[in-house]
């Protein structure tokens, strides 16, 4: 359950940093505060992912 959980919010972090990635990419920002600032939430929505795979892992390896 809880891994099923982990993969449907990874999807919708991985869906939202890949939409950020490709207004990064067509140069979406009008000026380097929203370039800096889409950076942010780009690492910010990384970090998060990697919290979430980490404690996803040790919740399954304390239910073996």
């Amino acid at each position: 359950m809880i891994q099923q959980f982990a993969e449907a919010v990874q999807r919708e972090i991985r869906k939202d940093m890949n939409t950020k990635a490709d207004q990064l990419a067509s140069g979406f920002c009008k000026s380097y505060d929203e370039y800096k600032q889409l950076c942010g939430e780009i690492r910010g929505l990384a970090t998060a992912e990697e919290y979430l795979l980490t404690l996803a892992k040790k919740v399954e390896e304390a239910d073996e």
